[in-house]
């Protein structure tokens, strides 16, 4: 057989969320596959559609389909993981998937969001104070916050949720420099940066996770949010002299980690953070 008659490896992949649809990661993945000589075609479950069914039998038949893997966003980053047969070390500190591969017949779920947030952190914001720092959110993706903030040697984070049991059990998984609190206000007084992690400030769920007159021109502040890349928080942070980090970085970090789990080949970041950015409007 020639060599213009192989055919090049194939994979599919797929992420599961609600209200995914202008997601930008299939296009990220199907770029660098194409980049590579590879045949890739990755689709959206979008459980908005209630044809689709819960997350399990999304999973269960992805897999049945010959599936690589899948990605996993809100809100199914820990109701995820009952339907799992393995979890990496991160996933399993974090109590968080947002990536699982299928493999030899078993599920393995990973967390990428957390090497994600790290390295945007520090490229985006390289010479920022962590000493201390308010975490706003303790789902899934906050948890991978937490405990990249604590990897990188933050002294002392505070988190907080409108669930407050949630904040308290994410304060005592990371560690003794970590506590819940309730007062924003207070807390923004005293920290060096703050990162939103929930959802709020998303075009399908606009606002802002607090009030903008805490924000001074000393704090920096991050957004895990990428659509729209400037959320109202950065844009009141940015209005107020503060350096902000939005959610690109992470979204780009977390693709380039989850490529190669489902491919088995390291991803060149750039090439999609440039995917990314063509994909243009807010």
């Amino acid at each position: 057989m020639g060599r213009a008659q192989l055919a090049s490896p194939a994979f599919r992949m797929g992420l599961v969320g609600q209200g995914i649809q202008k997601s930008r990661t299939p296009a990220m993945h199907e770029a660098e596959a194409a980049a590579q000589g590879l045949s890739c075609r990755y689709v959206l479950f979008d459980t908005e559609d209630d044809a689709l069914g819960d997350v399990s039998h999304i999973v269960a038949n992805s897999e049945a389909d010959g599936f690589a893997g899948l990605n996993v966003t809100y809100p199914y980053k820990q109701s995820v993981i009952p339907h799992l047969n393995d979890l990496s070390d991160a996933a399993r500190r974090i109590g968080a998937v947002n990536t699982i591969v299928f493999r030899d017949g078993r599920r393995f779920g990973h967390n990428t969001d957390f090497w994600g947030f790290a390295q945007s952190l520090r490229s985006g914001l390289d010479d920022a104070r962590i000493d201390d720092v308010l975490l706003i959110g303790a789902g899934g993706a906050g948890a991978a916050v937490a405990h990249a903030l604590a990897d990188m040697k933050v002294r002392r984070l505070r988190i907080a949720d409108t669930r407050r049991e949630a904040a308290s059990a994410l304060a005592q998984a990371v560690g003794e420099m970590a506590e819940p609190v309730d007062d924003l206000g207070r807390a923004a007084e005293q920290v060096d940066g703050i990162v939103n992690a929930t959802p709020v400030g998303m075009a399908t769920l606009p606002g802002m996770p607090l009030d903008p007159d805490v924000l001074m021109p000393r704090h920096w502040v991050a957004d895990i949010i990428y659509f729209p890349l400037e959320t109202a928080l950065l844009k009141a942070a940015r209005d107020r002299g503060c350096r902000t980090l939005g959610g690109e970085g992470m979204a780009v970090f977390q693709a380039v980690r989850a490529f190669e789990l489902f491919t088995g080949r390291p991803a060149n970041a750039e090439r999609m953070r440039e995917t990314f950015r063509r994909l243009g409007g807010e």
